[in-house]
């Protein structure tokens, strides 16, 4: 079946056919490499380190590679080895820097070898990979990641602790060598003052000292040089959605919204996007360590999804990105993977509930039912409105509580999760509130007034909307997100709403199949270890959530390459959505002081994004 791409017919052969008639990309000769240099530096830090290491016949083999050279070797091998380890990844990665690098040190490499050991085998291997490099040149041509000062200080604590590691292997390498019986503390204290090329307390014989000093000293030039350069580069700053992406894609999900619950989503402004050539189509991603992540299907026509897609897949290979997709639709995995040759998992699903046939009646929705009759009776009113008929004091009020109600530091969210609250353009979003007057009749004494609860949905079309946030007091009772659901439900008619999206629960299937009678001892023990693994994230807990209203439910999947980067993919959509965290600590971060819930009350921190608050017996 062809597939026409923004109504080109010529283009309309699928992607990983036209890969395949035009022949598979060399892709292994950078892996060779990369492993090759981690592998050369390995040896020449261990050459430069351990003196039995270099008499022995493995030094016959490293005395060729570059880094061994004269009476400097120790120094000149452990600069050159650290250099290797810090290439290799970038190798592998197809790095344009990282290729150039390697290409000014092989000739430098050359030179050393001929002047200083008057080696004609080692100025050739250094000139062999460098015409092997020369070569396959067009393989190394990714741009750099998104960069910032920070990486400059994590290079610093990383280098220094590494240094520090390293120089303490290399003054306890010589124990023959070692004038008197130096403790721990002086070897320590060699090191740190070697690092800055002071001679420490520890003294040696036969000339080591030269060999731990100038070896040290490298160790602490190779750590500032790196530094200065990361600190002194010109910043590369993630791809960030500009004021004229964000009108084009609202002009697309106008005339497309409703396709995926997802799609208002794309407009978070800390995430880049791609246009198919046509503009009729776009994909939204964020990179998080190196993996190129998208959430949900891409924005606009269908027919000319394959030219946003193509466009995806181009910026990935540009960078040497991992490409990844969050939480797509069937509809989107098929054309996922037909136009790319990646593949598809089944990831969770979706909770949708047709409004028309909601109701609290019946046996089904009794505890639901229960739960929201006894929270009225304790006095607790809703409102269920959209963002633009709030007024600007309302909409006020409403923000400064959603972020107090956080419980964390950190923001959570990216796949189903905005990230704001009433900002222009926003007026269609739905706001359902629940308050709570003091018995006199006036608001209760809080920072907040009378409100307790809140939940937002963004527009999943014109006739729909997708639960993107759920905030409420701690000191309220426990089931105001049940109570605003079936208020929002029960409003929606009015407010021309006709479905509803919830939370996305992971693994649901197999949690429902591994409860039923029957199951397999593989089913089991799945369910099993998504029950373990709920006790820190909320995998049960939303799926039950989700199962009391009712819902129809609509898989979601996760698009990737290989299965070797579902573990890597899965890291960076943890750091992506808040749960992981790898920034660096702020010591001096004010923390918010924690209030004790009431002892009636069973409750955990809240969680942002389309999470539930989990209630424990």
């Amino acid at each position: 079946m062809s597939v026409t791409v923004d109504g080109d017919k010529t283009s309309s052969v699928p992607v990983r056919v036209r890969r395949i008639l035009n022949g598979p990309a060399p892709e292994k000769v950078p892996s060779l490499i990369g492993t090759g240099c981690a592998l050369i530096g390995l040896v020449d830090i261990a050459a430069g380190v351990f003196p039995r290491f270099r008499a022995s016949r493995v030094h016959a083999l490293a005395e060729v590679l570059p880094g061994t050279l004269g009476p400097l070797s120790a120094a000149v091998s452990l600069s050159a080895g650290v250099l290797l380890l810090l290439l290799a990844h970038g190798l592998k990665r197809h790095k344009r820097r990282a290729w150039r690098a390697v290409v000014l040190l092989l000739p430098l490499g050359a030179v050393a070898q001929f002047v200083w050991r008057h080696s004609i085998l080692g100025s050739l291997l250094s000139l062999g990979l460098l015409a092997l490099l020369l070569r396959h040149r067009d393989q190394f041509a990714a741009l750099p990641d998104p960069r910032s000062r920070w990486r400059a200080l994590a290079n610093f604590v990383v280098m220094g602790a590494g240094s520090l590691a390293l120089g303490l292997v290399v003054v306890s390498a010589h124990p023959r060598r070692v004038v008197g019986d130096p403790s721990l503390t002086d070897r320590l204290e060699h090191v740190l003052l070697g690092l800055f090329g002071i001679e420490g307390p520890v003294a040696y014989t036969h000339g080591v000292d030269w060999t731990v000093g100038y070896s040290l000293g490298a160790l602490g030039m190779l750590t500032a040089l790196t530094t200065l350069y990361l600190a002194l580069r010109p910043e590369h700053p993630a791809a960030r959605l500009t004021g004229e992406d964000e009108t084009r894609l609202r002009a697309l999900l106008d005339r497309h919204g409703d396709r995926d619950s997802l799609g208002h989503f794309a407009l978070r402004h800390d995430k880049g996007v791609v246009f198919s050539p046509s503009g009729k189509a776009a994909v939204c991603y964020r990179v998080v360590s190196g993996v190129m992540l998208a959430s949900g299907d891409p924005i606009g026509d269908v027919e000319a999804w394959p030219g946003a897609i193509e466009r995806f897949m181009d910026e990935a290979r540009a960078h040497s990105w991992t490409p990844a997709v969050m939480g797509c639709s069937e509809t989107g995995g098929q054309v996922w993977t037909r136009e790319t040759g990646l593949d598809a998992l089944e990831l969770g699903d979706e909770a949708v509930i047709d409004v028309d046939a909601f109701s609290l009646s019946g046996r089904a929705m009794r505890n639901v039912r229960q739960m929201v009759k006894r929270i009225e009776r304790n006095g607790y009113t809703t409102r269920v409105r959209r963002v633009r008929d709030l007024s600007g004091a309302e909409l006020d009020v409403v923000r400064r509580a959603a972020g107090a109600w956080r419980g964390t530091d950190t923001e959570r969210g990216f796949s189903m999760a905005l990230g704001r609250i009433g900002a222009p353009g926003d007026g269609d979003a739905v706001i359902a509130t629940a308050h709570l007057a003091d018995p006199g009749g006036s608001p209760a004494e809080s920072p907040h007034g009378d409100l307790k609860a809140m939940i937002h949905f963004v527009p999943w079309g014109p006739d729909g909307m997708s639960l993107e946030l759920m905030r409420r007091d701690r000191s309220a009772d426990p089931g105001m997100n049940e109570l605003l659901i079936v208020a929002a439900l029960q409003a929606a008619p009015a407010l021309g709403i006709r479905r509803v999206s919830l939370n996305f629960a992971m693994f649901r299937s197999a949690l429902a199949r591994g409860e039923r009678i029957g199951a397999g001892p593989v089913l089991r023990l799945w369910r099993g270890l998504l029950i373990f693994l709920s006790r820190w994230f909320q995998i049960e807990s939303l799926y039950k959530f989700n199962a009391k209203f009712q819902p129809r439910w609509e898989p979601r999947f996760v698009v990737y390459r290989t299965g070797r980067d579902l573990p890597r993919i899965g890291l960076a959509a943890m750091q992506a959505e808040g749960f992981l965290s790898l920034a660096l600590p702020r010591p001096f971060a004010r923390r918010r002081p924690a209030r004790a819930p009431r002892p009636c009350a069973h409750v955990v921190p809240p969680r942002t994004g389309r999470e539930h608050e989990a209630r424990t017996a």
